[in-house]
This record gives structure tokens, sequence and C-alpha cells, in this order.
């Protein structure tokens, strides 16, 4: 039940982009098309979950026994790199038709705030566990990938409208995209 709780609010109730407004760089930027949203999607998830469960250790073995706690931005900046840069020459080697599907998706993880932002968030949950911070960070990049797909859906689709020329491109997209916000506001007293 506990990790049903954890997944439906990091999805719905606190989605990273949506309610926390984490990550919106590659929300309005990477969501003119469904496929590159969807790539985009499974990159985040794919590096976010790592992320997190390499800061986790890192922060919990290393950096709070040495009393260098406060280290922990700058060092999980750093991880986040090293690891998106290591996951790019990696699938270079071993996997050439991913690393060309992914292309420009895994550089831009690298700047990608959401990513950090729920590494730092799994610190801070309670009773917290290596399994539960992984869990809530792949649940997060579950709520970003619904964000991102729903929102280059709607913008595909507006693409097509006839819209008055002043509400054309960014109006549009900031409207849309706050009212999705609120759209997910509506989920606030579920969990």
């Amino acid at each position: 039940m506990e990790y049903w709780v954890i997944f439906v609010g990091a999805v719905f109730v606190n989605n990273i982009v949506l309610s926390q407004f984490l990550g919106i760089c590659p929300f309005l930027g990477v969501s003119n098309k469904i496929s590159t949203s969807a790539g985009m999607s499974g990159a985040v998830l794919f590096v976010m979950t790592i992320a997190t469960t390499v800061t986790y250790l890192l922060h919990q073995y290393i950096l709070v026994p040495m009393g260098l706690d406060y280290l922990r931005t700058i060092t999980f900046i750093l991880v986040i790199a090293a690891l998106v840069q290591m996951v790019e020459i990696i699938l270079k080697k071993v996997s050439p038709p991913l690393y060309q599907a992914l292309g420009v998706f895994l550089p831009l993880i690298t700047t990608n705030c959401a990513v950090l932002g729920v590494a730092i968030l799994a610190l801070g949950m309670e009773n917290g566990s290596l399994l539960k911070a992984v869990f809530f960070a792949f649940s997060s990049s579950v709520g970003f990938a619904l964000a991102l797909i729903v929102f280059a859906s709607i913008r595909e689709f507006l693409e097509l409208a006839d819209l008055p020329e002043g509400m054309k491109g960014v109006p549009i997209n900031l409207l849309v995209a706050g009212l999705l916000s609120l759209a997910f506001l509506g989920f606030a007293g579920l969990v």
C-alpha cells in the first residue's frame, strides 16, 4: 500500500513538472511532437532512476558519515553529469541504434533540474530506504513522462487549430501548461 501511495503521489498529486515546476525547460522545449517527448521521457526515466540510486548511496554511505552533508547539491550535480556522460559512452559502444534514438536527449538531461530535484527529494522521504527512493524516482519520471506526452499531444492538436495570431506559439503553450497544472491540482486530496 505504501508504494501505491508513493506512485500516485509522484505521478498525479506532486507531479514533478506540473506541481513542483521542475524540468520546465524540456517540458516547453522538447514537447513539439509526441515522438520526441516519448524519447526524452525514456531517457529521463533511465537517468533519473540510476542517478537517484547512486546519489542516495553516495549521500548515505560517504557524505553523511564523513560530515560532508553540506556538499550534497554540488556532489549530486557532478554525479548526474558524470552518469549522463558514462551512459552516453556505454550506449554508443554497446547499442548504437539506442544511442541514435536517444541522440540529443541524453545531453539535455544533464541540465534537467528535475533529475537533481528528485534525487534531493528522495533523501527527504519519511521512513526512506533505498528501495523507496528508487521507486520514488521511477514514479516521478513516469509523472514527468505523462505531463510531457499529454502536453505534446495537445501542442500537436493546436498546430492544426485556427487560433488568433496573437495566441499562436508561446502564448498558447503557456496557457495550456497553466491549465494542465490546474487540472493536476484536482488530484491534490487524493493521497
